[in-house]
């Protein structure tokens, strides 16, 4: 009953207004909670104008600024008042709303329309996951293991052979343990990552991951993508409540409005129809679904040439290492006791060609020179063999359309550039706020009420999400070489910084392993690097010139961190206790 509760932090009357509520949920009506809240949120409102109107004059005045200041003041609390009023209308017309949602029953029918037939008897599927990747897969397990009977249709069910998706940070291994996947990194030769280390100009340093705190098995994990996602398939087929098909789903079934289900062709060419209350769209990051649920806006900023080297060992073992080349970051890292994945970042939405060897002189003339030594006859012998892959990197934050009966989770949801690794340590992140919720509904077939409540989802996912999403983006751009002074002096500036050592780096590595995901510490390092490279600049002697490029390096960071974290949304990423939505509470049957 209050497992809600646990979801969210101590936020003063908040957290009470939710305890009454769940505890007399039964025999006082959800309307006059709504209310009570409204007067609580209205009586603090007052009191904010109150001292906007008294204490900003004052404030001013210690500024000695003119009588303008009241004007100021008086438009401040005006826009306070706005804000409230708002509030109330739209808190008036979702009460409105959500007191006219009835239960729909979808009942499944055979049918012969257009040849397409009824795949299911009525009431047989609790959820459809479209997708069996690392978040189809994972969920899949994640509800069967609730109870839910779930039918996951994957477009193959072959091993994939993907170049990105190898890297599993500690904090995406934590929840891996948390929803009991943890034996799937066993038996597929996954190696332990214990930190990074970090090379530019010829000079380098080592960075853990602050795991002092955690079990000696709490670590990186990296691996084949293809055999840990058939392992994590094989677990959810294993549950006799969850039923695995190789099919494509080639549309959303939408009835008034409501996701119904998907239509799908199996892998022979027949049509069919599968329906349950709730569809879950984890199709990947070239989702054909996604539109419909949301405003996908794709960004490319560069690729990524794979290749597999052998008969070598990294400079630092089970680490991560990190090149900052010329243009744009290198990557190595192990994926199995006898390979290690090399990443070669190419900026830019063109690629050197394939076909007719213009990759494999890129590749010898222009990042071989760059490659530490240890590594550089097994890079050449790489390239020789021919075996060269590429990947876009994408970009897209997460801009939901709240739907009802559907939901979007994973990379078909929400991207971020690859460099950190981040993607699977979301996904899973998002399977356990996921679960959380779902874990008190019995009946999930009032699909107006449960899109409501599921609205919780996309603010409580926020603060994680956006920290590892805004830091992938930053990091990347910080990371790039530029002929600009500000941004060479950033980024040797950062790279200086993180050599430090201590908090310095542990702050940092802490926030991208995903172990302190919080948006706060991850904007108070980054402008710790801007302002340390300031520093640098100006002792012992500024000269004009210094100062001009000081300047412009703290407007460079500024430039390139506000628009992501605008793009993730502010108030949700930074003050999600001040969305209504993150107090959502189950809905009554």
């Amino acid at each position: 009953m209050y497992y809600h509760l646990a979801l969210l932090k101590e936020n003063g009357w908040f957290m009470v207004a939710n305890v009454v509520s769940q505890k007399s949920h039964v025999n006082v009506n959800k309307e006059v909670f709504e209310e009570t809240r409204k007067l609580a949120f209205s009586f603090i409102t007052a009191i904010l104008i109150v001292l906007s109107i008294f204490c900003y004059p004052s404030f001013t005045n210690l500024l000695e600024m003119m009588d303008y200041q009241y004007i100021l003041g008086g438009i401040l609390a005006g826009s306070l008042a706005f804000v409230y009023v708002v509030y109330s209308f739209g808190g008036k017309k979702k009460a409105r709303d959500s007191s006219s949602i009835h239960v729909k029953r979808n009942e499944c029918a055979k049918t012969s329309e257009n040849g397409i037939c009824s795949h299911e008897a009525a009431g047989s599927t609790d959820i459809i996951i479209v997708g069996a990747g690392v978040a189809g897969a994972a969920l899949a397990y994640t509800l069967g293991k609730d109870g839910r009977r779930v039918h996951v249709i994957e477009r193959d069910l072959s091993e994939p052979d993907r170049i990105v998706g190898e890297l599993l940070q500690p904090g995406g291994y934590l929840k891996l343990i948390e929803l009991g996947l943890e034996d799937c990194v066993d038996e597929i030769d996954a190696q332990q990552v214990f930190g990074y280390a970090l090379y530019k100009d010829g000079k380098n340093t080592k960075l853990p991951y602050p795991l002092e705190k955690f079990n000696s098995d709490v670590s990186g994990r990296s691996f084949h993508n293809g055999r840990f996602i058939q392992r994590m398939r094989e677990k959810a087929s294993s549950l006799p409540n969850v039923k695995l098909e190789q099919g494509t789903v080639t549309s959303l079934l939408e009835e008034n409005g409501t996701i119904t289900g998907v239509h799908y062709k199996t892998k022979s060419g027949q049509e069919f129809t599968a329906k349950a209350p709730l569809t879950i769209v984890c199709d990947g990051c070239f989702s054909n679904l996604r539109r419909s649920l949301c405003n996908p806006k794709v960004e490319v900023p560069s690729h990524f040439v794979g290749l597999v080297l052998e008969n070598c060992n990294l400079p630092y073992a089970n680490h991560g290492h990190v090149i900052l080349g010329d243009p744009s970051p290198i990557l190595f890292y192990p994926i199995s006791s006898t390979e290690i994945r090399c990443l070669v970042d190419v900026p830019g939405q063109k690629l050197p060609s394939l076909g007719n060897g213009e990759m494999a002189r890129y590749l010898k003339t222009v990042v071989a020179p760059q490659v530490p030594p240890e590594l550089y006859t097994s890079f050449i012998a790489a390239v020789d063999k021919g075996n060269i892959r590429t990947m876009p990197n994408r970009s897209m934050p997460a801009s939901p359309y709240p739907t009802p009966g559907a939901l979007l989770m994973g990379d078909a949801f929400n991207m971020r550039h690859p460099l950190t690794g981040g993607g699977m340590t979301v996904a899973l992140s998002d399977i356990v706020v996921l679960r959380d919720l779902l874990k008190p509904l019995h009946d999930l077939h009032d699909a107006s009420a449960l899109c409501r409540y599921l609205e919780s989802f996309y603010t409580l996912r926020k603060p994680v999400a956006s920290t590892i999403n805004t830091l992938a983006g930053a990091l990347y751009k910080v990371f790039c070489a530029s002929p600009d002074p500000a941004r060479k002096e950033m980024r040797q500036a950062c790279f200086d910084y993180l050599s430090l050592g201590g908090v310095f780096s542990d702050g940092p590595i802490a926030l991208l392993s995903g172990l302190n995901p919080r948006p706060l510490s991850l904007v108070l390092h980054f402008f710790a690097v801007a302002i340390y490279g300031v520093g640098r600049l100006l002792i012992p002697f500024p000269s004009p010139k210094q100062m001009w490029i000081g300047a412009r390096l703290i407007s460079g960071a500024s430039g390139i961190i506000f628009p992501i974290i605008k793009a993730e949304g502010v108030r949700q990423m930074f003050f999600p206790a001040t969305v209504p939505a993150y107090y959502r509470t189950p809905p009554v049957y």
